[in-house]
């Protein structure tokens, strides 16, 4: 098993200590909740008949960070880092929103969790890439979680989405 010490260089020293605060480490990998979370969010049709998309990226993503509440220590680069709870199901009742985001992308979305007091839901697609939603607009976060990660608990200012 040659673990490279994979966990001192995958994460930026300040969001590794957060992720860790919130009870992340290297190889935490919760399956079980995460299908949990999917059966849920397959099971849930929105009264006008939207559905969510499950793909494996967001799978992984729950099982990884899933039920973490992550709080930045430090102020932000560019903006307040907002406390990030990774948990789907704050989606749960946006199938519309994410499946017209999908559209615009031309990819599928699924949810991933809430940013701050709910007042932006995180977003992932097919191929891993994340977004916050909030009444300002559509915002691009990294082009995978781990950056996502970085750019939120670093207060780094995300680039908005256009035409979306």
């Amino acid at each position: 098993m040659h673990d490279h010490q994979h966990s001192s260089t995958r994460f930026p020293v300040g969001v590794d200590a957060a992720l860790r605060e919130a009870g992340w480490q290297p190889g935490r990998w919760d399956i079980r909740q995460a299908e949990e979370w999917a059966d849920a969010l397959r099971a849930h049709t929105s009264p006008a008949g939207h559905r969510h998309a499950v793909f494996p990226a967001a799978v992984e993503a729950w099982a990884e960070f899933g039920a973490l509440h992550i709080t930045a220590s430090a102020p932000g680069r560019h903006i307040a880092p907002a406390a990030v709870r990774i948990d789907p199901l704050h989606g749960l009742h946006l199938a519309r929103t994410l499946g017209d985001l999908g559209r615009a992308l031309e990819t599928e979305v699924a949810p991933l969790g809430a940013e701050g007091d709910e007042q932006a839901v995180l977003a992932i697609d097919t191929e891993g890439r994340v977004y916050s939603i909030d009444h300002t607009g559509d915002w691009f976060l990294g082009q995978d979680i781990d950056e996502a990660l970085a750019t939120m608990v670093t207060g780094t200012q995300p680039a908005r989405l256009t035409g979306a």
